[in-house]
């Protein structure tokens, strides 16, 4: 099967002077949250790096995630109850009726590559078919994969050997190469995601890897563009993707998060799982504290309801805790061992997502990643309630930013390598695009 005919729905660009309204949905281990926003053009200001309109929030909807493990669908009926719940709160709050959604993927083994394609040039200044044919030329072994491709980004170019290159159309050289930057996806759980949220009812407009939305909801320019990693510390998986020279370069997942550290707790205090989450969540923490062993919780556990609470040290609670956060991040610096070009990312992490609110996780992880390491919440979206301004809800947010960056993506290269026939790179297509990008 060819990756064409197994890749995810394209999302339109958003034109530059039009707004237009967006439904996202994120669909996570431990919550599905709705959002429908207002994207309004604005010229200059204030804006962050990459996006080209004011965002609005105009209705959200948050459901407990049900018939969800590790960011992959495990029950079709539990996990489509809770999309339908989550998207039935935002349309009332919007008073608008939701047709189609943008979706995040976060389990499915995401996996990135990099490829590199060359293309001759004559004397005649770089234009825009010679990036194509670059671009067609790195993509030319992706026909055989059996992974759909969630991203296809161009990372830089280079003509003759020289300095990296943002954009190369209006230079002259003999040979122009594109650095492409591939994320891709299991089969099944691409298709399964799509499944359920069209027995909703729904038609999905795109597919969007979690830790490249967080990425576009938290970071700021200079992140972007010196070289920064940002690890998504969610429900069922830790995610991972690092930006360097103002793109996203790389993208990694690990079957690992905040559920774990819970039924960690539940298992070691014998607590229900809804009392385990309570728990950490009130009284969780990293790092130990001096005031630990004087402070007490009280704890009911399983099969001792009716029983008076149980007293035990803070400190019990922590000892459990850390190792399993401990842990995580370890699997994190190992993975972006393995990987040289990720553990390039620079000096700075920004942790996001819900386990990064524990209390002492940015000390622990700059231990153990031995980088800078802050905390990062969604940013310049209008209209977020207090609720929705923490890190959990930093790939929400940047699945709504994502429309606006979609035009960097390049597929027109994968389509034109299977439909050679049907004129679809030639002049009249480049005018079509021209006519759709410029009206």
């Amino acid at each position: 099967m060819s990756a064409v005919a197994i890749s995810p729905p394209r999302i339109k660009p958003l034109h530059a002077r039009r707004a237009a309204n967006v439904c996202v949905l994120d669909v996570g281990t431990s919550k599905v949250a709705c959002l429908i926003g207002r994207l309004t053009p604005l010229d200059g200001g204030d804006l962050l790096r990459g996006r080209t309109h004011r965002g609005t929030i105009l209705g959200i909807g948050v459901q407990r995630a049900r018939g969800i493990k590790g960011g992959a669908v495990v029950d079709m009926e539990a996990a489509e109850y809770a999309i339908r719940h989550a998207v039935d709160a935002a349309e009332r709050m919007a008073r608008l009726q939701v047709v189609s959604v943008i979706v995040n993927l976060s389990g499915g083994r995401l996996a990135s590559q990099q490829l590199l394609g060359n293309a001759g040039l004559t004397r005649a200044p770089v234009e825009f078919a010679d990036v194509q044919r670059a671009h067609e030329a790195a993509c030319c072994d992706l026909n055989e994969t059996s992974r759909p491709l969630l991203h296809c980004l161009p990372v830089s170019y280079r003509i003759d050997q020289g300095e990296p290159l943002r954009d190369p159309r209006g230079m002259a050289g003999e040979n122009l190469s594109a650095s492409m930057h591939m994320v891709s996806c299991e089969p099944v759980a691409l298709r399964n995601i799509m499944l359920v949220v069209e027995r909703c009812h729904l038609e999905v407009e795109g597919v969007v890897a979690s830790p490249y939305a967080s990425g576009l909801s938290v970071l700021v320019e200079d992140e972007a563009e010196l070289g920064t990693l940002v690890i998504d510390l969610g429900g069922g998986t830790t995610s991972i993707a690092r930006f360097a020279g103002g793109h996203v370069q790389h993208c990694d997942a690990i079957a690992v998060g905040g559920n774990h550290v819970s039924m960690d707790i539940a298992r070691g205090l014998t607590l229900r799982l809804d009392d385990a989450e309570r728990l950490k969540t009130h009284y969780g923490a990293c790092l130990p504290s001096a005031a630990d062993e004087r402070e007490t919780i009280s704890i009911v556990p399983v099969g001792e309801e009716q029983g008076a609470p149980r007293q035990l040290p803070k400190a019990e609670l922590v000892k459990i805790i850390q190792p399993r956060v401990e842990e995580i991040l370890e699997l994190v610096r190992d993975r972006l061992a393995a990987n040289g070009r990720a553990a390039q990312g620079g000096h700075r992490i920004v942790l996001t997502g819900g386990g990064s609110q524990l209390p002492g996780i940015t000390e622990l992880a700059s231990r153990i990643l031995s980088s800078q390491v802050r905390i990062g919440r969604p940013l310049g979206m209008q209209g977020l309630p207090e609720s929705a301004k923490s890190p959990a809800f930093a790939t929400s947010v940047g699945l709504l930013v994502y429309p606006q960056v979609a035009a960097h993506e390049r597929f027109e290269a994968l389509h034109s390598r299977t439909f050679l026939a049907t004129g679809t790179g030639g002049y009249v297509s480049r005018v079509g695009r021209w006519l759709r990008e410029s009206f």
